[in-house]
């Protein structure tokens, strides 16, 4: 199969393809915005932020080495290049979990989730510093924007009466910065392996990771608890199969797509903590959500549309 060349596509072939792809996209962020709700509930339930973390890794490291078995072709596996960036990845990831479950635990699955769609900001921000990618004043005044929108959003010109606390707002922030960590790691690994291979070291990193911070007692008495079926939904949607339909329908997405398509997690989220939760948000907490939520979305187009085919 390999030695044989790929056949073109035709027009109506190409828009399936297309279409697909974009509904994987659509279908992760889905997974990802419910796997946050879960993880609202299981804390509720007196969980952990870091075993529920820790779990949601876990499984999710099962599903990619069952990937990686299906597709052991050009793993990279023997580069170390691979590895470092990979277990850089990894940290991102660790960071990311963790952090958003202890966001959602300080304040809501809504403002949790919105902060961390920041992430793009954060990665415009280490490019900048690394000059990788040159500092525009469109790009200053979208992080501007992003910024009011944050203050909007938690309510930090009056904290105590917005319902989120400052941890809550600083870890939902490191969620997104996490996640950016996660995106350049990713990056550059993936020209040294496959991405399979790539994320089985870096949820093996997650894993190792997290193990230290997470109750022992706890850890193990998921086990046996009730909850147990939650966290097994928790790991298939939240690590597991979404980050595999991410992967692949990133494949024929454009990124621009990507992008818009990626506002499906915080909104899927915030609907799921309003009805499911019974949260609430107020009306500026609205506007700033929108605000965040509009503006990253456009800069990530703005970025597309301009980096070269």
């Amino acid at each position: 199969m390999g030695s044989q060349p790929a056949l073109p596509l035709n027009s109506n072939q190409l828009n399936r393809t297309t279409g697909l792809s974009t509904a994987l996209v659509a279908m992760a962020a889905f997974c990802w915005g419910i796997s946050g709700g879960i993880g609202g509930i299981l804390m509720a339930d007196g969980w952990s932020a870091f075993v529920v973390a820790s779990y949601r890794g876990a499984i999710g490291l099962l599903f990619v080495l069952g990937w990686l078995a299906l597709r052991p072709r050009d793993s990279g596996l023997a580069s170390g290049r691979l590895w470092v960036w990979s277990v850089i990845a990894g940290l991102g990831v660790a960071g990311n979990f963790s952090f958003y479950f202890v966001s959602i635990g300080e304040g809501s699955v809504a403002v949790a989730a919105t902060l961390m769609y920041c992430a793009p900001v954060f990665v415009y921000l280490v490019s900048f510093a690394l000059k990788l990618e040159r500092a525009t004043p469109l790009k200053w005044a979208a992080i501007a924007m992003v910024m009011v929108g944050v203050a909007l959003l938690t309510g930090i010109y009056n904290i105590g009466a917005s319902g989120v606390t400052p941890i809550g707002v600083g870890a939902g922030l490191l969620a997104g910065l996490s996640y950016a960590l996660f995106i350049f790691g990713f990056k550059y690994a993936a020209p040294h392996g496959s991405p399979q291979a790539i994320l089985v070291i870096a949820f093996a990193a997650l894993c190792a990771i997290l193990i230290g911070f997470a109750d022992t007692g706890q850890v193990v008495a998921v086990l046996s608890t009730p909850d147990w079926p939650l966290f097994g939904i928790l790991g298939v949607l939240g690590a597991g199969l979404s980050f595999i339909l991410y992967i692949v329908g990133l494949n024929h997405t454009a990124p621009a797509v990507a992008s818009i398509v990626a506002m499906v997690e915080p909104v899927t989220a915030s609907l799921f903590g309003v009805v499911v939760l019974e949260e609430s948000l107020v009306g500026m907490q609205v506007i700033g959500m929108g605000l965040i939520l509009v503006t990253v979305t456009a800069l990530s187009v703005y970025s597309s549309a301009r980096r070269p085919a």
